[in-house]
């Protein structure tokens, strides 16, 4: 294992002594732990390429100018994420309890739902970023139930994100117009969250994040903003790295009003192109210092093949450690070789994670 993990192992058991716990009651909740901090400075498609030989820290499109809404505002932010605290139990089986929980991340309250596996811990610990579902529709913990179940079971502590203005996180009335950057910003103040918990469940030197969809367009943004940050990270039918391209795709077929207002403020690609390669991650991929496994099924009729194609190609490029899984005529949703993809998602976890 790379000497990242003998790091932030370290860092981890430094929080345990000066942190404390933040279980379910009135417990004060440790200092917010900053992404700076805590990182310090089917068949095979791909395969993964050389470490990074530029330093992920160095991003030369990053200034102090920075578009508010744009990758390097996010990279030059100080990315912050604490008070993780159980709420009351949602579910208990043979393998693992399911809380609901709360944490803070960049001054916003965030909720979740947590797995916890029975047993001895320390347990390694995965983020789930989930696909889109309308807010105004979406309950906590939604999304990606097999995972939840599968991983848990499998002796992982899973950490499912709301995302803000979802469920009963706090509401950020700007985010859709800002490209839901935010939810970048929510997934790695979880993984910080994590990481300043100082509870015996939890092994803070082995962390790792899972998108889907949507949320696989958030692990390439995180990848890229927080590198270090993460062991390892997964996406399975990851939307485009282009935003552009997704806004084309879901939003502008349906005459979502938001398009409106994002290219009023930012002009179209056209117009403003450099505003769209700044928020693109594919921009910052040679930023990425963690493995990324990608997957995709050929008969996806939501998000193109081509964009996890080409999101690879960018990461590669750049030197990422990346590999990408293809799965012969699985749609978006993934059926009869779901189990099939989860079972190379969890051998690459378990290199990078165990």
């Amino acid at each position: 294992m790379r000497s990242k993990r003998t790091v932030c192992a370290v860092a981890g058991a430094l929080l345990v002594l000066t942190a404390g716990c933040t279980g379910g009651g009135g417990e004060a909740a440790p200092a917010p732990v900053s992404a700076r901090s805590a990182t310090g400075d089917g068949e095979a498609d791909g395969s993964a390429a050389p470490s990074p030989s530029a330093s992920p820290s160095a991003s030369p499109s990053a200034s102090a100018r920075a578009d508010p809404v744009s990758i390097p505002a996010l990279i030059e932010r100080e990315q912050t994420g604490s008070g993780l605290r159980l709420g009351r139990v949602l579910a208990r089986t043979s393998a693992y309890t399911r809380y609901a929980v709360t944490y803070e991340a960049n001054g916003l309250t965030v909720s979740g739902v947590m797995n916890i596996p029975e047993g001895d811990g320390p347990f390694p610990a995965l983020v789930l970023a989930h696909g889109y579902i309308d807010p105004d529709v979406y309950v906590t913990g939604q999304g990606m139930p097999r995972e939840h179940d599968l991983l848990a079971r499998s002796g992982y502590v899973v950490l499912h994100v709301d995302y803000r203005n979802h469920a009963g996180s706090d509401k950020d009335p700007d985010n859709d117009v800002g490209l839901r950057l935010g939810y970048t910003e929510d997934v790695i103040g979880a993984a910080l969250a994590l990481r300043a918990w100082g509870r015996a469940e939890v092994d803070t030197g082995r962390i790792g994040l899972f998108g889907r969809s949507m949320g696989g367009g958030v692990v390439y943004n995180a990848l890229v903003v927080a590198p270090g940050l993460f062991d390892a990270a997964v996406a399975h039918a990851p939307v485009s790295g282009r935003p552009e391209e997704n806004l084309d795709h879901f939003q502008r077929p349906d005459g979502d009003p938001v398009v409106e207002r994002i290219e009023a403020e930012h002009g179209t690609p056209g117009e403003n192109p450099e505003f769209w390669r700044q928020v693109s991650p594919l921009t910052h991929a040679a930023r990425a210092a963690d493995p990324l496994q990608i997957h995709h099924g050929t008969a996806d009729d939501t998000c193109p093949p081509r964009w996890s194609r080409e999101a690879a190609a960018a990461f590669e490029a750049a030197g990422a450690d990346v590999e990408l899984r293809t799965y012969a005529g699985e749609g978006h949703t993934f059926g009869p070789r779901w189990r099939e993809s989860m079972d190379v998602t969890m051998d690459f976890f378990a290199r990078h994670l165990r």
